[in-house]
Formats: C-alpha cells, sequence, structure tokens
C-alpha cells in the first residue's frame, strides 16, 4: 500500500512531535480513516520529505513523530514559468494541476482582452489560494517536495514586461519555428499560453516586442488546456527530464 503524503505548512525536524493541522488531521482521520502506529510521509516545501508514524489519531486530532529525513528531489532540471491566460471553470484547475505535475515551478494567471473570466477583489483572491491548493494537492500525488508558486493574477502586459534572461516562448498557430529548433534556454523557460479565443494581434506584437519568440507545436489547433500541457511536455522533453 502506498504510503500517504501529506504538505505540512510548519516546520519538520526529525525526532519532532507535531499536531497536524485542521484539514490534514481531516484527511487522515475522517478520509482515510487511518490509526496509530501506521506511517505518512510529511513535507513542508523547503525541500525533501520526514517519515512519519501517526501516535494520535481521531476524527479532529492527529498527532505524529517525525522520523527518518530523505532528501530525495524530483524536481525538473528546468526552470519553468508558465503565464496562462485564465480559461473558465474547470480548465484553469486541470491546467494547474497538470502543469505541476510535468515540473513547472511557476505559474502566473493572465487576464488578456479576449479572457473570457471576470474576477476582481475577494473572488479573485480566494481563487488563488485555490489554485494554490490545487497545486500543494498535485504535489502531494506525484511526489514532488518543492511547491510551485502560483503568483498573483496580471494584466498580460505586466507580465510580458517582467525582466528575465528566460527563454520567452508564445504558441502561435503561424510560427515558423517549433520545440525542436529552438536553443537551449540559458536559465529556464516562460512560456505564454493565451486565453480560448486566442491573443489579439496587438497582445501578440507586445509579446514579440518583449522578445518572446513564437513557436508552433503541430498542424492542429489546441485548446488553452491542451495547448498548455502538450508545450510543456515538449519542452521537458526537449530542455527537461521527459524521456
Amino acid at each position: 500500500m502506498r504510503i500517504p503524503r501529506i504538505y505540512e505548512n510548519q516546520p519538520l525536524q526529525t525526532g519532532l512531535t507535531l499536531t497536524l493541522s485542521s484539514d490534514n488531521a481531516n484527511h487522515v482521520g475522517r478520509v482515510l480513516r487511518m490509526q496509530a502506529g501506521e506511517s505518512l510521509l510529511l513535507f513542508n516545501g523547503l525541500g525533501g520529505q520526514y517519515h512519519a508514524t501517526i501516535t494520535t489519531a481521531d476524527k479532529k486530532v492527529v498527532q505524529v513523530e517525525l522520523g527518518a529525513f530523505d532528501d530525495q528531489e524530483c524536481e525538473s532540471p528546468l526552470p519553468f514559468h508558465l503565464g496562462q491566460v485564465i480559461s473558465r471553470g474547470e480548465k484553469m484547475e486541470f491546467t494547474i494541476q497538470k502543469s505541476v505535475e510535468l515540473g513547472v515551478n511557476e505559474i502566473t494567471p493572465l487576464f488578456s482582452s479576449r479572457c473570457g473570466v471576470k474576477l476582481s477583489g475577494e473572488r479573485l483572491e480566494k481563487k488563488i489560494q485555490q489554485w494554490q491548493s490545487i497545486a500543494i494537492a498535485a504535489c502531494e500525488q506525484c511526489g514532488r517536495n518543492q511547491v510551485p508558486i502560483i503568483h498573483p493574477a496580471l494584466p498580460l502586459a505586466d507580465w510580458l514586461a517582467q525582466a528575465t534572461t528566460d527563454l520567452k516562448l508564445n504558441l502561435h498557430p503561424k510560427a515558423k519555428l517549433s520545440v525542436n529548433t529552438l536553443p537551449p534556454p540559458r536559465t529556464g523557460v516562460r512560456l505564454l499560453i493565451g486565453p480560448e479565443g486566442g491573443l489579439s494581434e496587438e497582445e501578440i506584437s507586445q509579446a514579440s516586442a518583449h522578445d518572446f519568440i513564437d513557436i508552433l507545436l503541430g498542424p492542429r489547433v489546441l485548446r488553452t488546456e491542451t495547448a498548455a500541457l502538450t508545450a510543456i511536455t515538449a519542452l521537458q522533453c526537449r530542455f527537461g527530464d521527459l524521456a
């Protein structure tokens, strides 16, 4: 049986006995119905994970004793920042979840002229928190011990103008370059994925003015969530750790 992996946002140290957060206690005690003596793996996003043994378990309180530290990591050697124009409903959640599984380190939700989602203020803040929780859950599932950052949402123009030494890429259905023709990135990759209706001509020109390279994935037009995951996979195969 696979040992459950739990993200616990507090200091971790071998030999320490700690009480899990209420959400994690509910998951371990109520959902998984685990008992004292059973094993967990805990990580806090700072690298590595700890073997832990449950010492107390009920429906509200779960305590564990931390054992050996395991410094194993499965991070990609390719630093990867995804700029994703916000898509509707579960599509954005799906993109974030799968991007984390594929090794993305940073995700910035973007607003563009054709973005079909209207979010602001408290509703937007709650969405960012929800997306960060999805990223954490994806790390628990896929074995990552370093949690990707979901940045505050930005207008597309502001994100395009950020200073970076990354290789900057924009998917374009009429581009002449493919992933296989790209030069190796000096540092990492910054990938722009537009909305369901595509970027406007003005936005494509803005991206080009900020040194984003137009690339083509293939002859078929892909949905925004398919485009993001296909491009990430292709770039990880070329420059990262996917075979």
